[in-house]
């Protein structure tokens, strides 16, 4: 059988038949690499008269959808993410940097699902003895969970095969690999390969396969971009090492929602929902201190509040110092240039630093008010008031648009006891101000500086 030599991007998943210093797909540089893949038996036109036993389409009406499509998995954080709970059949991919928990959530999925369903845990990282230690830990102890420490697709498939789980969990997708291929594990042929057979055993089989992916420095998981492409769902999970609490967020889901976000601090026990995100991102909130401002951002149908903080200083160098965390910075230099155009304070000459604190990545643009206000008090020297959240879009003229789901966010604010809230001014009409809040209505950036500082 003759060997193919093909080449891929690791980047975008790229196939192209020659080496280029530049995918051009992409343009990445220096990422095309060289794999060796055997051509499949039977390959060819024979194929195309097809062969006993292979399956006939089905007209769509007489298709029945069964009562058990979803199931939980015994964490309503993860249940929310995934859209209501894990669908049959799914395949699943939860990406992350090393040592943020991945392994971790997934094996307590294991003890807490129904006991009715079994689950199948492979891991090519860990001894049995390892995982066994880690379970102990995590007070992993029902009945119906078996563990297989294998590195072999083939006999990955062949042990689900033979013990049909209802759950399947593959840690990591990169430790696996088909020994008829050339290339090394974790190769972007070698992805492509076992990920393609475990999704066609979920499909066949009726089996929910969970895989872990393993996340470079660039901040995508490694491996080619199609991978991403062939699974149900992609998750990432964040978070800062030095912290306590981790943000699951949904990249891609075809079964729900991407905007949800699922909350967990990290125990010594394992992973702990936060029922409550909005509490725990304003735990330690100072009072009155200039460069701190609350919004309210909407993550898929869930309203969380988040302090947004501001330095602003003179510049000591040449060129002004901009750095921005959990918003982005063409957004953060947006706002830069709106409140020294349109709100009259010369930040143009001064480093300028954002922070959203609890490590929450905001893309609300209802965000905008928040921020502009924690920077203009930063530069001022005067602190917003603590008890005041601000909402609302900024434009290039510096004027307040409306924002989206307007009424559940302001109902949040009156739960976690806030006594007033900076709204646009043209959204006073379609408002249901909840009993204690107080709405405080601007048109602009100029009058909401002049207001509050």
């Amino acid at each position: 059988m003759k060997a193919k030599t093909v080449f891929y991007c690791t980047e975008c998943g790229n196939e192209t038949p020659k080496w280029n210093g530049r995918c051009t797909v992409c343009g990445s540089w220096n990422t095309i690499v060289e794999q060796q893949v055997q051509a499949k038996p039977g390959a060819g036109p024979a194929r195309a008269a097809g062969k006993a036993g292979s399956p006939e389409p089905k007209e769509l009406e007489s298709l029945s959808m069964s009562d058990d499509v979803r199931f939980s998995t015994g964490l309503g954080e993860f249940d929310r993410v995934l859209g209501g709970g894990a669908v049959t059949g799914s395949l699943v991919l939860v990406g992350g940097s090393p040592g943020i928990g991945k392994s971790t959530l997934l094996l307590q999925i294991c003890g807490l699902i129904d006991e009715s369903r079994r689950a199948l845990y492979v891991s090519g990282e860990e001894s049995e003895r390892q995982i066994k230690m880690r379970a102990e830990r995590l007070n992993v102890k029902r009945g119906g969970v078996f563990v297989l420490a294998e590195t072999d697709i083939f006999e990955v498939l062949a042990a689900a095969e033979r013990m049909s789980p209802d759950v399947l969990i593959i840690d990591s997708i990169q430790t696996l690999c088909n020994p008829e291929l050339t290339s090394s594990p974790g190769s972007v042929g070698q992805v492509r390969d076992c990920a393609t057979s475990l999704l066609r055993l979920s499909k066949s089989s009726g089996i929910t396969v969970f895989m872990i992916g393993h996340v470079n420095k660039e901040g995508a998981i490694a491996g080619p971009k199609v991978l991403e492409h062939m699974v149900d769902c992609v998750m990432y999970f964040e978070g800062e090492q030095s912290l306590n609490y981790r943000i699951l967020r949904a990249a891609k889901n075809r079964f729900g929602s991407t905007n949800e976000i699922g909350v967990f601090e990290m125990l010594d026990s394992g992973l702990s929902e936060v029922m409550n995100p909005s509490e725990m991102l304003l735990s330690g909130r100072p009072e009155n201190t200039p460069g701190t401002c609350v919004t309210c951002v909407v993550e898929g149908t869930r309203p969380i509040l988040a302090e947004v903080q501001a330095l602003v200083t003179p510049c000591s160098a040449a060129m002004p110092r901009r750095n921005s965390n959990g918003i982005d910075p063409g957004r953060a230099m947006m706002l830069l240039a709106v409140l020294q155009q349109r709100g009259g304070l010369r930040v143009g000459g001064c480093d300028a630093y954002i922070n959203v604190i609890g490590g929450l990545n905001i893309d609300d643009p209802g965000a905008d008010l928040a921020t502009i206000l924690a920077l203009a008090s930063a530069y001022t020297d005067k602190p917003v008031k603590s008890d005041v959240v601000a909402i609302g879009e900024v434009g290039l003229t510096g004027e307040l648009r409306q924002i989206s789901q307007i009424n559940p966010r302001l109902a949040e604010i009156a739960r976690m006891g806030f006594s007033a809230c900076v709204l646009p001014g043209d959204i006073k009409s379609r408002v249901q101000a909840p009993k204690g809040l107080e709405l405080i209505h601007v048109s602009s950036v100029s009058e909401a500086i002049a207001r509050f500082l």
